[in-house]
């Protein structure tokens, strides 16, 4: 960087968050703010240009699981600090605050290790700990230091927890952690399986299944996480030999979310699945469902007929009950009388009529679809045909002035 001018205010500002965070020495912030303007990246490649360090951007950086577990996960994450490989008999840790000493010498004492540092961004810092230390890691370390959650038999009659407020306040913690990031991925589905050595989680994203990294002291913690998941659910928490559905309803900022929540026991413990319905959801235009101009063009047309059947196919997750509700609010308007009878209700749609099957009451697909037809609707949607009268209806009834909206799950195009 050649010398220059004094620069904006804006790179003022980053130098002085820089010194106030110890990325930077005050002598160092005065001899930039003689420099062009320039980014973090290029401040911290200066300085380790500057100081004879190494620059790294963690892009090629595989986690480490073996290394990572020697070091205390709640000072890596409060100091920012990530071991990345050993090399020639040292660790290297990567940090951005070059300045900011006490936390590698407080690694260096709990471990006995030799720690050689090497400059990143804190962006790309705190991007890698999420991928290698995994969701919650802070609040699991600290608990597994406490160890006062003692783990009992999962097949007993009750599971006494030994926990003070404080550890219920950090499952607490990591159970909306876990939500928290699911909903921000935007995934459909959330995993917690036991296994033997390990309690592992997974978010279904577009319809794949993508396994977070978690802690590895995570399994101790298993049956506090799924009680803390029973509780919200309002679930019998002493019943581990049935399977048991419940529901949960949060709200994250101006989003309300419907979780749908299935536990079943498991040869290791209970396995729990979360189904996300997001309430509030802005939908998108049909511009935007991935379709071509032609594809476009067509199902536009298809929408415009008065009567008729259309169904979405697909398998699980490939946006089928999405594409029909953008399709709806396409022609939601102020002439026409839309009812839908659904399980469950993902989105609510304002101007539509939505029915909430409940079998155990007996108001099952058929019969929420028999009696809307006696409500004198110009479009229907019925979730999902499960079952031959239910069939048999949808035809009817797109057969006498209707236009039906449904879905059948298929696995591939020839299924469809």
């Amino acid at each position: 960087m050649a010398a220059s001018t004094v620069q904006d205010s804006s790179t003022k500002q980053l130098l002085e968050r820089m010194v106030a965070s110890r990325q930077l020495s005050s002598l160092d912030a005065g001899a930039l703010a003689k420099l062009p303007a320039q980014s973090e990246e290029e401040i911290l490649r200066w300085l380790a240009q500057e100081y004879g360090l190494d620059y790294t951007t963690l892009e090629d950086v595989e986690p480490d699981r073996q290394l990572l577990s020697l070091f205390p996960a709640r000072i890596l994450l409060k100091e920012e600090l990530l071991p990345v490989r050993r090399v020639n008999g040292s660790v290297e840790v990567a940090t951005s605050r070059l300045f900011a000493t006490q936390g590698l010498d407080a690694l260096k004492t709990l471990t006995g290790l030799n720690l050689k540092p090497v400059l990143a961004s804190s962006e790309a810092i705190q991007r890698e700990m999420k991928k290698s230390l995994g969701v919650g890691a802070d609040t699991i370390g600290t608990l597994d230091e406490e160890k006062t959650i003692q783990v009992v038999d999962e097949n007993a009659e009750d599971t006494n927890l030994d926990s003070g407020a404080g550890d219920e306040a950090s499952i607490i913690r990591f159970v909306n952690q876990v939500l928290k990031d699911a909903i921000e991925l935007r995934a459909s589905d959330i995993h917690l399986e036991p296994f033997e050595d390990e309690f592992r989680i997974r978010y279904r994203i577009d319809g794949e299944l993508q396994e977070t990294a978690v802690p590895p002291q995570l399994k101790q913690f298993q049956p506090a996480i799924v009680s803390r998941i029973k509780i919200l659910s309002h679930l019998n928490i002493a019943e581990k030999r049935l399977p048991q559905d419940g529901r949960i309803k949060v709200r994250i900022e101006s989003a309300e979310v419907d979780i749908r929540v299935s536990v079943i026991p498991m040869l290791h413990g209970e396995a729990v699945v979360m189904r996300l319905l997001r309430q509030n959801s802005t939908l998108r235009g049909l511009g935007e469902t991935g379709m071509n101009k032609r594809e476009l063009e067509h199902f536009q047309h298809v929408l415009g007929l008065p009567h008729g059947i259309i169904l979405v196919t697909g398998p699980t997750g490939s946006g089928k009950t999405s594409t029909l509700y953008t399709a709806l609010n396409e022609i939601n308007d102020a002439v026409r009388k839309i009812i839908t009878v659904e399980d469950p209700v993902e989105y609510q749609l304002k101007g539509v009529n939505q029915i909430q099957v409940n079998e155990k009451s007996g108001l099952t697909f058929a019969r929420g679809l028999r009696s809307i037809l006696r409500h004198d609707p110009d479009v229907i949607l019925i979730g999902e045909i499960r079952d031959a009268e239910t069939a048999q209806i949808a035809v009817q009834a797109s057969l006498t002035g209707h236009l039906v909206f449904s879905t059948l799950h298929t696995n591939d195009a020839p299924g469809a």
